[in-house]
């Protein structure tokens, strides 16, 4: 993963609250559609307790989410600024959250156990621009999950925006026009790749703030992710649109026979 990734992350871990209108209500909304979406996966014989790494866990909102849902919750990232305010966080819920700084490529070395799920959402995946990258990542989820155990791992909708290929983001306006976030976006002439400026614009005490963070993606196409998921040992690949789950992006599914 490139080094803006790592910088952007650390430098955005304090005010990543902000992006959402209300972080906290975020935390539990999100945990509870992904609990139903995990569950459904699962037979009833699946009596024990359900464990999950959150392999890019961020500040935690979905592994705070999950193990307000009963699931026994190991979260990893790549920033270590992040995986210290999602232990933070996770206390100020009441649950407790296992776990430590991993890199998507090196699971397998930087996690110990075996996991019935590997979770990666909010676009994270697409921080690897390579095939390379992309497959060792795959393997390494492939190799810490129990079989018949599932990756899930959301990501945007790349399909359309490439064909788009939108400029800029909708502004999101909260605290009665107080703050704002909204993201341009530079794409490359393939449009493979492109560079995210992120802006979270906020009125504190009558003066306007501007914080600006970049980093660049891959506009992963699901036909793209899913070859690599096959090569990778997954099977019974499954999409699922923000239609179906109520989920805000789209989600793929694949399980370990």
């Amino acid at each position: 993963m490139n080094e803006s990734a790592l910088q952007f992350y650390d430098e955005l871990a304090e005010d990543y609250h902000l992006l959402f209108e209300e972080w906290t209500r975020a935390v539990i909304s999100q945990g509870e559609t992904l609990n139903r979406i995990i569950r459904s996966k699962f037979t009833t014989s699946v009596t024990e307790e359900i464990t999950l790494l959150d392999c890019s866990c961020g500040i935690g909102t979905q592994a705070i989410g999950l193990a307000l849902n009963g699931f026994k919750v190991t979260a990893t990232d790549l920033s270590p600024v992040s995986v210290e305010r999602a232990k933070k966080e996770a206390t100020s819920f009441g649950v407790e959250l296992s776990g430590g700084v991993a890199d998507f490529r090196t699971l397998d070395k930087d996690v110990s156990g075996m996991f019935h799920i590997v979770l990666s959402a909010d676009n994270a995946i697409p921080h690897l621009l390579a095939d390379e990258d992309l497959f060792k990542a795959a393997s390494n989820m492939y190799n810490i999950v129990e079989n018949n155990g599932i990756i899930l791992i959301t990501i945007r909708d790349y399909d359309e925006l490439v064909k788009l290929k939108p400029k800029a983001t909708e502004p999101r306006i909260f605290d009665q026009g107080k703050r704002i976030v909204f993201q341009i976006w530079d794409w490359e002439e393939d449009s493979a790749t492109y560079l995210t400026n992120h802006f979270i614009m906020q009125e504190i005490d009558g003066v306007w703030k501007t914080k600006h963070n970049k980093t660049r993606y891959r506009a992963l196409l699901r036909e793209e992710f899913s070859r690599i998921l096959t090569q990778a040992g997954f099977s019974s690949i499954e999409w699922l649109m923000p239609s179906e789950t109520g989920y805000y992006q789209p989600i793929v599914t694949a399980r370990k026979k």
